[in-house]
């Protein structure tokens, strides 16, 4: 019996480059429920490699940063892994 994958909320017209793929293969995690990318913003330093940490708690979850070039966009996962099985999620996600 497969188990119900996460729920990739696509509600932005835009997204950093790249991000979208990795976001789909953290559905697959046991234990994520949904994925909602939220506001891209600028910042000064520069990522030329795409790059997804996780910033801070939430209800139900937690706050990731995206970081791609000169921009930032928010992540909202509702999940019930701890922080850092989802690092572990996160890691085998990017490297796919």
């Amino acid at each position: 019996m497969e188990l119900p994958r996460g729920r990739l909320v696509l509600n932005h017209s835009t997204h950093i480059s790249g991000l979208i793929p990795v976001l789909d293969r953290l559905t697959s995690v046991d234990g994520i429920q949904t994925i909602t990318p939220g506001v891209i913003g600028p910042v000064k330093s520069h990522s030329p490699q795409l790059k997804l940490k996780v910033s801070v708690p939430i209800s139900g979850g937690f706050k990731l940063l995206a970081r791609r070039g000169k921009s930032v966009q928010e992540v909202f996962v509702l999940t019930t892994l701890s922080q850092e099985s989802l690092h572990s999620a996160i890691a085998q996600a990017m490297r796919k």
